[in-house]
């Protein structure tokens, strides 16, 4: 489980927003004890203002096993060129532990994003460089949710990575990209067993994605109707998309991504103000969900 080209993330990973707030001295701590705890791979996104590369690169530097994988870096950032030239250095440098994921990111008035993903993917495959060759692949995987995407996460990527989706997608997405390609799934968990404060934040949490209209679209591929996408959501959705109770029950609803044929689990801690850290929770979560062995 969990391997893409060879490269074992094991089944959960760390997916967090949280370093955008914190300094480079608090990222290295907190991510040096993430790969202690046994974390298969840590996710970062690209939306705030920190590079997604030169972030990458930072955290490899500050570790020394567990891979980070960009979920995602955006196409728009930069042009396909620099995004082959870093990745490959990264290659190079981290051999075996860093994955590039590349997604649309946005909504682009005019732009279809299946032809500018393609494009872009003939940019990086058509870069040539006088730089030599890594010490190991270069791998890459497509932020993907429609067919069509899905598609090309499979022929042209090493497999696709999934943000804000249910545990019911997982098995058409196998399905389409077949038995081989990575399937990796990003999902929020919210530690709050109070039903009406748990969906609360989740609906806080969800709210920009529930009116995007690219998103919206997601949502009813996923089977919702425009009712229970609108007004902030309804309970059921909301709570499809958001994992809240206490760490029986999440650890519980996360396994249904694996045995609904996922590879990867990103895990996603909500409800944290910005500045602090979801350790005590990412501590919590590694003693449920990773092997422990004995010496």
């Amino acid at each position: 489980m969990g391997k893409i080209d060879g490269l074992d993330l094991g089944t959960f990973g760390i997916y967090t927003f949280d370093f955008e707030h914190q300094s480079a001295g608090r990222m290295r701590e907190s991510i040096q004890e993430l790969e202690e705890q046994g974390w298969g791979a840590f996710w970062f996104p690209e939306l705030l203002g920190r590079e997604a590369l030169t972030l990458a690169g930072y955290l490899l530097s500050c570790t020394e096993r567990m891979p980070v994988v960009n979920g995602i870096a955006k196409i728009w950032s930069r042009e396909a060129r620099w995004t082959h030239a870093a990745a490959r250095l990264l290659a190079d440098a981290y051999p075996d532990r860093h994955v590039l994921g590349l997604g649309f990111g946005d909504a682009r008035p005019g732009v279809r994003p299946l032809a500018a993903m393609n494009e872009y993917l003939d940019a990086m495959d058509a870069s040539r460089t006088p730089n030599p060759e890594p010490k190991a692949p270069m791998r890459r995987i497509l932020a993907a949710y429609g067919p069509k995407m899905l598609e090309l996460a499979r022929d042209r990527s090493a497999g696709a990575h999934c943000y804000h989706v249910n545990v019911s997608y997982t098995a058409p997405a196998r399905r389409i990209l077949g038995p081989d390609a990575f399937l990796g799934v990003e999902h929020p968990v919210l530690f709050e067993t109070d039903p009406g404060k748990a969906r609360a934040i989740a609906r806080e949490h969800l709210r920009p994605y529930l009116n995007q209209k690219f998103n919206v679209a997601k949502f009813r591929r996923l089977g919702y109707s425009e009712e229970e996408i609108a007004n902030g959501g309804s309970d059921r959705i909301v709570d499809d998309l958001v994992f809240w109770g206490d760490l029986d029950t999440i650890v519980t609803r996360l396994h249904g991504y694996v045995e609904a044929g996922a590879d990867h689990v990103g895990i996603q801690v909500i409800g944290i103000e910005p500045g602090r850290s979801a350790m005590p929770y990412w501590r919590m979560l590694a003693d449920a969900l990773l092997p422990r062995t004995t010496g």
